[in-house]
């Protein structure tokens, strides 16, 4: 498995899934979720709405509209739409986002930085969260692309993943 950083649109990139940190009741207004939202249609939404309550820890996936991807997996970092979340809750999403990529075969999924807009973690705790809970999914994917438009969180990425395992 490769854990790959990338810096870019989430909407562009051409995979398997793609992760749509959410919230519980799977409204997507702003942020990644807006954006999805706006790219791919709003049936996303629409069913993402439909499954919901989605608790936080756990994930559902819809299908992907326009997106160049089959699946958007929507795992809550937070309860209500534009809540203060901890670090903790990042963790969860991710966990509970590659729980549900590999139960559907996907090979290559893309995930934004998590809780990091409103949610208010820091890039630097939010990109050590998910890359260590992606390392226990070591061997289930073949890649785990982190792409964010913002520099600091793809920065975060690319240096704890540097820190762990010389990644350049």
């Amino acid at each position: 498995m490769s854990l790959d950083v990338k810096t870019g649109d989430i909407t562009k990139v051409c995979c398997d899934a793609i992760v749509n940190p959410a919230n519980s009741f799977g409204y997507m207004g702003g942020g990644v979720a807006g954006a999805l939202k706006r790219v791919g249609g709003a049936i996303i939404e629409q069913e993402a709405v439909a499954k919901a309550p989605i608790v936080v820890g756990s994930a559902v996936a819809t299908t992907a509209g326009m997106l160049p991807c089959t699946f958007v997996i929507h795992a809550p970092t937070m309860e209500k739409p534009a809540m203060r979340i901890p670090v903790e809750n990042v963790a969860k999403a991710t966990s509970a986002a590659l729980t549900l990529a590999e139960q559907l075969k996907i090979k290559r999924i893309a995930i934004p930085g998590m809780g990091t807009g409103v949610g208010g973690v820091a890039p630097a705790d939010a990109a050590r969260a998910m890359i260590n809970v992606a390392r226990e999914f070591e061997n289930k994917f073949d890649s785990i692309i982190f792409v964010d438009r913002n520099e600091i969180m793809v920065n975060a990425f690319m240096k704890f993943l540097k820190k762990v395992d010389g990644y350049s």
